[in-house]
């Protein structure tokens, strides 16, 4: 192993700085599917530092109006990487970030003003009722885009 030793004369090293993600918008399309049965799908989209900590919900969409035995928020956990990720300590309904189910089109959801600076992942996950599941994973930078096979269209991240 080496010894590197570094002279430093009349400055200072600064670490590289890390600029603050993009305010913009995500935009999410929801396919409209060919099947005999469709229910609209159940969708969380959440933010993940790159490095890892705490993810952030920004939008859950589920079935705010089923009641009884099997209140919509049963069926959140099959949201399974979200859920996992933190979804099972957010209380329901939560302000600002939880809404009805969507019918197929596309939807667009700000991204919030205040998120640290750093790299993050933007995830977002469908499952349907009778359907499949899907997550797509885009890095949060302004003009980055992904699209779904089944369950989500084309998600992409746009600048203000």
């Amino acid at each position: 192993m080496h010894k590197t030793t570094l002279l430093l004369l009349g400055g200072a090293i600064a670490a590289p700085a890390i600029a603050a993600p993009p305010a913009g918008t995500v935009s999410i399309t929801l396919p409209r599917l060919n099947v005999a049965e469709y229910h609209k799908p159940y969708v969380a989209v959440w933010l993940e530092p790159v490095g890892g900590g705490a993810p952030r919900t920004l939008a859950v969409w589920y079935d705010l109006k089923k009641r009884g035995n099997d209140p919509g928020t049963k069926w959140l956990a099959d949201l399974r990487a979200w859920w996992r990720k933190g979804g099972r300590s957010l209380a329901m309904p939560a302000d600002g970030v939880s809404g009805a189910t969507r019918a197929p089109g596309q939807y667009t959801i700000p991204l919030p003003a205040d998120v640290k600076p750093g790299q993050y992942v933007l995830n977002v996950e469908a499952a349907r009722e009778t359907g499949g599941r899907e997550l797509v994973s885009v890095p949060l930078t302004a003009g980055a885009r992904t699209t779904g096979k089944t369950e989500l269209g084309a998600v992409a991240i746009s600048a203000r």
